[in-house]
């Protein structure tokens, strides 16, 4: 007697657990680890992935799976134990560990159906099921599974005759076009074509090519061989001579594209210096980390090609992450245009159905590499190579709710497991990975120069405040206005950053000093010009412009700070001759408004680019000379320990957007602050005096890399009852571990509450806690009953980036 040990779908504390169903004798040899299957579970049926097989239970009386989801698993043996690590590693359920590994399409309501692959598959197929597809190349799922030639049918999959297709309701489909096929053979054919009368002369042309090609073909691509119409192929198949059938093709979001095949470039000494110990490596195959350390424009991309090249000659597949949106349209065209079609790329900006197509050719061993955002990180490929996270520093790596896992903790988790490199790559390593590379855990491979010996921009600090008391209000420094105007005349292309969009950031009466605030979260709400109105950016609670003041009736209602609309605004003031491109979540939400507008900047369709941090990385454009960053202390002042570091990593970044080519480049940076360190030490792109400086805070401190952190969030409707748990929790927390570790809290939030729901945080700092995972999971089901019932809200996580 077989049975399955199951995760089910319901994300609970008791039900975090496997349960063991019955394998009913019909799938004895089917059911494998890693397959999705549906269960009776309580009055319902609920969806589970098989864990693990067993010939033996303890339990009496078992029930038995109810429905086969997949046929082949679509989890591997390793994403298995990913999955088994994450649920310890990030304190989440298993559930919710598994399902992030698959993309949102197979996370829906399905409909399933088997499709045979190709015409011409239909001969070898084991005649028995063969007989299914005579007439119709898709199969109902209802029906295979009462048949009893499950088996066969199993084999067929493997073989790769025949596919499982999830329709899915409302969700991912795949994309099918028409197709024609001859039903009669060859010769019967060629007897058909002489009784055709001679006026039928497309009748005949379209005999004639299937004569010579007997397959199935698109009737786009027939109709254009024969010249023909489509009423000569009706015809056709209104005679018995063709027969139309729909086949899948995969929806290819860069079908528009024509990508340049590009050949391996010449190395500097630097480069080959630094891919050498990658390159053995992998000809060991050797797990190492390696800290590719390199200035914006020193050829970083040209390592990570060359070492995948590498990599796919050995048969071995690659896993490339990029930061979010920002890098894709660039960053596809240098992978496409070195490897074609054996790139499968994953990222936000793709609809549904595409993410599913590109995830299935991963599945399906059709791709070699895949280039993407953080989920890619679980591409399920079996035989990685190479694991490349470029810009490692950038936060989006790091998932902010279940399971909150870090991509870079995953990489090298699945790079033991492969016996493969890791390559963290950035011109700005945080603080943790370099510290990583002096304790020898990290191998620091350093790129100091740029390619072709380009010098790095020159950067002018210009003083607000100085500004100020000239007499200048506007947004702009005077140097900052000359210099666009210069670039405006020398027909060269400038890029403005500002760290927020809307109009500006809050609307306050000048008279009595009220702000206006959400009234479900303690924040500002910001001004939209567009819509004349103001949003809250957390909860998305939206009222019209005041025209007067709510509590003194004042007129005298203005605008405070700036957003990316503003300055648009006064840019066309002050230079009404410029071009200019607007780039925020407002101008860049619709599907493919990204690429597009980048590729008018590309074209010089735009003078100035104005945007947000999605701006600042990754982008090279030969004809940019000038960057200039706005109000360079937006996230000086954050309540979050690293706001100095990413102000450091945003300036250098950004600063490395100018003169990557034959141009030189400047930039222009505007602070009220300028004495800071960080500001100072960005404009000398002086990364190595920023981690001494850094790192003697964080000691004095007690942050990370010199200590670990765990954040622990507390919400709920009512105030004394969030502030009554906190305290328990803390209080528990002080006895439970050791002297050395330091207990901050509990505290409210930095922003207190959000969408009615009142936030508390505490703080743990410790160097050694084996008991603190253990802990944390004893308090989660301690509180588990209010959690689920009472409205408590209770999260840990053990890596927090994000501290609001």
């Amino acid at each position: 007697m077989k049975t399955a040990r199951v995760v089910v779908d319901v994300p609970a504390m008791q039900t975090d657990r496997l349960f063991d169903y019955l394998i009913p004798p019909k799938w004895n040899d089917l059911i494998a680890p890693g397959m999705r299957v549906i269960v009776p579970f309580g009055p319902r049926k609920v969806q589970g992935f098989v864990m693990e097989i067993s010939e033996t239970t303890e339990i009496e009386k078992l029930k038995e799976i109810h429905t086969i989801l997949d046929l082949t698993p679509v989890l591997t043996k390793e994403l298995l134990d990913v999955g088994n690590w994450l649920t310890e590693k990030t304190l989440s359920f298993k559930i919710s560990a598994l399902q992030v590994m698959l993309p949102a399409a197979m996370r829906a309501k399905y409909e399933k159906e088997i499709r045979l692959t190709s015409n011409e598959f239909l001969e070898k197929l084991d005649p028995v099921i063969s007989k299914w597809f005579q007439i119709n190349h898709v199969v109902p799922w209802e029906q295979v599974e009462k048949s009893n030639e499950l088996t066969l049918f199993q084999k067929a999959i493997q073989s790769g005759s025949l596919e499982v297709v999830y329709k899915v309701k409302d969700r991912a489909s795949k994309k099918t076009v028409r197709h024609v096929l001859p039903v009669l053979s060859k010769e019967e054919l060629m007897e058909l074509l002489k009784t055709l009368p001679s006026q039928a002369i497309k009748q005949k042309e379209t005999i004639e090519y299937f004569i010579k090609k007997p397959d199935s073909v698109e009737i786009k691509d027939l109709l254009n061989i024969v010249n023909g119409t489509e009423a000569s192929i009706k015809t056709l198949i209104k005679k018995g001579v063709l027969k139309q059938v729909n086949v899948e093709s995969y929806r290819d979001p860069f079908e528009h594209h024509h990508f340049e095949p590009t050949t391996p470039l010449p190395l500097t000494k630097e480069q080959t210096k630094v891919i050498t110990p990658i390159l053995q490596s992998i000809e060991e195959d050797q797990h190492e980390v390696f800290l590719l350390y390199g200035v914006t424009g020193s050829g970083k991309t040209e390592v990570y090609l060359q070492s995948i090249e590498t990599v796919l000659k050995k048969g071995q597949e690659a896993i490339v992450l990029v930061p979010e949106i920002s890098l894709t349209p660039q960053m596809v065209k240098r992978f496409k245009g070195r490897f074609g079609s054996k790139v499968a790329v994953l990222h936000s900006g793709l609809g549904t159905g595409e993410k599913y197509d590109e995830w299935r050719k991963i599945h399906r061993k059709e791709v070699s590499v895949v280039v993407g955002a953080r989920s890619a990180v679980f591409a399920p490929f079996e035989n990685v190579g190479i694991i490349i996270i470029d810009e490692e520093h950038e936060t989006s790596y790091k998932q902010e709710d279940n399971p909150r896992y870090h991509a870079r903790d995953v990489s090298i988790f699945r790079g033991q497991y492969h016996n493969c490199p890791v390559i963290l790559g950035s011109a700005t390593p945080t603080l943790e990975s370099f510290a990583r590379t002096s304790k020898d855990v990290y191998k620091l491979l350093t790129l100091r120069e740029r390619v072709n010996d380009r010098p790095l921009p020159t950067v002018e600090i210009v003083d607000m405040r100085e500004e100020l008391k000239g007499g200048n209000r506007s947004m702009f420094s005077t140097s900052l206005f000359e210099k666009l105007n210069d670039r405006l005349e020398k027909k060269e292309q400038s890029v403005l950053l500002l760290n927020r969009r809307g109009y500006s950031s809050f609307v306050m009466c000048r008279d009595c000093g009220f702000v206006m605030n959400c009234p479900h979260c303690d924040i500002s709400l910001t001004y939209h010009r567009s819509s004349q109105s103001l949003k809250c950016h957390y909860c998305a609670h939206e009222i019209p412009m005041l025209k007067t003041c709510p509590e003194c009736d004042s007129e005298h209602i203005r605008f405070f700070g700036t957003g990316t609309q503003k300055v648009e605004e006064e840019l066309t003031k002050i230079l009404p001759q410029a071009r200019v491109i607007r780039m925020d979540v407002d101008t860049t939400s619709r599907k493919g408004a990204h690429e597009r507008l980048l590729n008018d900047f590309g074209e010089r369709k735009a003078d100035i680019l104005l945007g947000t941090q999605m701006i600042a990385k990754g982008l090279d454009f030969p004809y940019v000379t000038l960057v200039g960053v706005l109000a360079a202390d937006t996230m000086l002042h954050l309540p979050d320990f690293r706001s100095s570091e990413k102000t450091f990593q945003l300036l250098t970044q950004v600063s490395g957007r100018a003169g990557r080519h034959e141009l030189l480049g400047e930039v222009v940076v505007q602070t009220y602050t300028p004495e800071h360190y960080s500001i100072q030490l960005a404009s000398h792109h002086d990364y190595d005096s920023f981690y001494q400086n850094e790192m003697s805070i964080r000691r004095q401190h007690a942050y990370p890399p010199y200590y670990f952190m765990a954040l622990l969030s507390i919400s709920h409707p009512e105030v004394l009852k969030v502030v009554e748990v906190a305290e328990k929790i803390t209080s528990h927390l002080r006895n439970s571990l050791s002297e050395q570790a330091i207990i901050l809290g509990p505290v409210a939030s930095p922003i207190p509450r959000i969408n009615n729901r009142y936030r508390y945080q505490c703080m743990i700092k410790y160097k050694q806690e084996p008991n603190l995972t253990k802990l944390l999971k004893q308090i989660l089901t301690r509180y588990q009953r209010e959690i689920s019932g009472k409205g408590l809200g209770l999260s840990f996580d053990l890596n927090p980036y994000i501290l609001m």
